[in-house]
């Protein structure tokens, strides 16, 4: 009986010990982007896969624009015309230095709903590590996925991303920190 009693607190802890290591394991894991285009792809690299893949909607480089900054296109895809049977709606594709950085997804919410592409995502990639009313957040070193309301599907490459967060948090100089002081004061 003691030996029997043993291992039922061995299996227990084993699964308790698997339940949280788990998600650790899959979010290494986590996918860099979806059907064929992934993050850190060049433009015309993107575009070739765009191309390639008819869900996406896109009709060449009348999609594509440039946003003010340096080096930022934006490719903009819309299945409404081209590909009325696609799980995808209006599609979002920024790149910084010609690389591909953030990859967002709008799906159709008459094919697909909440619920299930985050039931899908969860049993996939583990919970999230983030979870809001707005959005659940998956990440790893390299990738941050979201699935945002009402159905919006981001990759995010993770050090672009914070690169250029941290270049717009430049401290203020001695000269615009004076000067806020002085508006203050007013």
């Amino acid at each position: 009986m003691n030996n029997r009693k043993g291992h039922r607190i061995l299996a227990g802890a084993l699964a308790c010990l698997f339940a949280i290591v788990a998600p650790l394991f899959s979010e290494d894991s986590l996918p860099s982007g979806y059907a064929g285009v992934s993050l850190g792809m060049s433009l015309d690299a993107a575009k070739q896969a765009l191309k390639r893949d008819p869900q996406f909607g896109y009709r060449g480089d009348r999609d594509v624009s440039l946003l003010p900054g340096d080096s930022r296109i934006l490719i903009e895809t819309d299945t409404s015309i081209t590909a009325p049977h696609s799980f995808l709606d209006r599609c979002y594709f920024q790149f910084y230095n010609e690389k591909l950085y953030i990859i967002t997804i709008n799906l159709r919410k008459d094919k697909v709903d909440h619920y299930s592409v985050f039931s899908s995502l969860c049993k996939k990639y583990g919970n999230p590590i983030s979870l809001n009313p707005q959005k659940s957040e998956w990440r790893n070193d390299s990738v941050i996925m979201t699935l945002e309301r009402p159905l919006t599907i981001k990759y995010t490459d993770r050090a672009v991303f914070e690169s250029l967060i941290d270049q717009s948090l430049v401290e203020k100089t001695g000269r615009e920190q004076n000067t806020e002081r002085f508006l203050d004061g007013l």
